[in-house]
């Protein structure tokens, strides 16, 4: 250690007792390695000064942290470290009177370095008795807590400047309860959702904020109950302004926990809602009437289609009837009975047909569609389908061609594969009545791809995304007829195949219907199977 001392001195306790050694040898290497000790320090700058403020040892720490070597500053006066405003406000010899008296001074303050340059220390003065309670000095040890010092204005400012924004912000009610439940702080945001001023209202509890009826089930304190456990409660509900009216409010309360886990409070985020929840009634109220509007036009629809094939079944029924009651003993023209006969089984078919559309959608409704799966060849299917249709499509003046080069193996559900090749080609022949209608099976990308063409009428673009969807119908006009049912059914059946069906059409164009199902009873669509294969 650097000193002027007299090293054969034997050093005395800070308590003003002597350090007692077992031989003067062993107390000199003692005081040796004890200097040694503090000369090595960096960290720390020590130092000793006499009872006026002389400075009569200084370390490597001191050297290094105030910038002098040990000639430049021995015997020179410690007050010298402080700025020059302090220096001239007494503080170094105030600060030796606080030692003088209580034994010990320490702070935290500016102190400058031999640069010029200030630093912020944290210093601590002891004063040195010998035996007889003398001053004989004093000990100094200084540490550089610049780093600290502007970490620490770091954190300060950045909590003023959170402390600001939270005060200022006016969108959000952002407040703190204590572990009670009572308002502790109290934001912009909060006096302009529920019009207390913080005066008014720090110190209350929160349940202030609460419908009557909410309080009585004891729902406040079951939110804090709740942050407290899981570490948030969140949700929307009614508040009460201090006028008493209601905002339908965004909560969230956070369970602040200090290190050691300790539950210190909770932090309240209200937003008031109340145009988004008036917004989302009247869609809601606008979804509720269209879904009246839909369900009274499905049912002006379904009597109308219910009501067209009795007519005539009827009809042909009651002169059947006339004939044999007018003929009792007549032999009846079985040409004609056979004609009629037919007429009243094709309209028994279609009622039956569209009942059993309308239970297809029940059983969907209730997730009751089931599939009996076997093997079968779709091409085959859409032979069949096809044929039974010829006359139909006669009728109509429509022409149909099938292209089926080659057997489509998998396992479906026949029944249902066949309503779906029954109801797309129904609907060519509908919408494109006196047009060809193109048909086409192959396999494509492991899919059994189903393609149903016409060259009718088409859908408009903006009706295209609504086509599969319950009793919409691609052309609202009365006289094309039906219940807006059949795609919806075709594309929950192919769905509960794992498939996909799709549409492409352009007004006056015609339209393109085409379905991929994957051949295994188990097996979704391949990657990439989502762009609908050329028809």
């Amino acid at each position: 250690m650097r000193s002027p001392l007299d090293d054969s001195q034997p050093p005395s306790s800070a308590s003003g007792g002597d350090i007692a050694f077992a031989h003067p040898s062993a107390a000199r290497d003692m005081a040796t390695q004890l200097r040694l000790f503090i000369d090595s320090v960096k960290d720390y700058a020590i130092l000793t000064l006499d009872p006026a403020g002389l400075i009569m040892s200084w370390n490597t720490g001191a050297e290094r942290i105030k910038g002098y070597q040990s000639e430049e500053i021995l015997g020179q006066h410690f007050s010298r470290f402080y700025p020059p405003e302090d220096v001239a406000r007494g503080k170094p010899q105030q600060h030796l009177d606080i030692v003088c008296r209580e034994g010990r001074f320490e702070e935290e303050g500016w102190r400058v370095r031999k640069d010029g340059s200030l630093f912020w220390a944290n210093v601590v003065i002891t004063a040195m008795r010998d035996s007889q309670g003398q001053l004989v000095g004093y000990g100094q040890v200084v540490r550089d807590f610049t780093e600290h010092k502007q970490a620490q204005e770091q954190l300060l400012q950045s909590e003023e400047r959170f402390r600001l924004l939270v005060e200022q912000v006016q969108d959000y009610a952002i407040y703190m309860l204590d572990v009670d439940g009572r308002v502790s702080t109290w934001n912009a945001g909060a006096e302009r959702f529920k019009q207390y001023k913080a005066e008014e209202i720090i110190g209350q509890h929160f349940s202030r904020f609460f419908p009557p009826e909410d309080v009585a089930r004891g729902k406040p304190w079951y939110a804090l109950q709740v942050a407290a456990r899981e570490g948030h409660f969140e949700e929307e509900a009614w508040r009460v302004r201090k006028d008493g009216s209601l905002f339908w409010a965004s909560v969230v309360v956070t369970a602040l926990h200090d290190p050691a886990g300790n539950l210190r409070g909770f932090a309240k985020v209200t937003r008031d809602i109340t145009q988004r929840k008036q917004s989302q009634e009247r869609r809601e109220l606008e979804m509720l009437r269209d879904a009246v509007r839909a369900r009274d036009e499905f049912l002006s629809v379904a009597s109308h289609e219910l009501k067209t094939p009795l007519t005539p079944l009827q009809l042909k029924l009651t002169a059947l009837l006339r004939t044999v009651e007018n003929n009792p003993s007549a032999t009846l023209p079985v040409e004609r009975i056979s004609r009629d006969l037919e007429v009243a089984r094709r309209q028994v078919r279609k009622l039956s047909d569209l009942i059993e559309d309308l239970l297809d959608v029940s059983r969907i409704s209730m997730g009751q569609l089931r599939l009996d799966r076997a093997p079968m060849d779709l091409a085959s299917l859409a032979r069949d389908v096809v044929a039974r249709y010829a006359p139909q499509s006669a009728q109509v003046g429509c022409v149909v061609t099938l292209e089926a080069p080659t057997p489509t193996p998998g396992h479906w559900d026949r029944s249902r594969v066949d309503q779906v090749i029954t109801n797309l080609l129904t609907n060519a022949l509908k919408y494109g009545a006196g047009k060809p209608v193109h048909i086409r099976v192959r396999m494509e990308a492991g899919l059994a791809v189903l393609s149903v063409r016409d060259e009718g009428i088409g859908i408009p673009m903006e009706d295209q995304p609504r086509v599969f969807e319950r009793f919409v119908r691609a052309v609202s006009e009365r006289n094309y007829g039906g219940l807006g049912l059949g795609l919806f059914i075709t594309q929950q059946i192919i769905e509960a195949h794992n498939g996909i069906v799709q549409v492409r059409s352009a007004p006056g164009e015609g339209s393109t219907f085409t379905v991929m199902l994957p051949p295994g009873p188990d097996l979704p669509p391949e990657p990439g199977a989502g762009a609908p294969p050329e028809p």
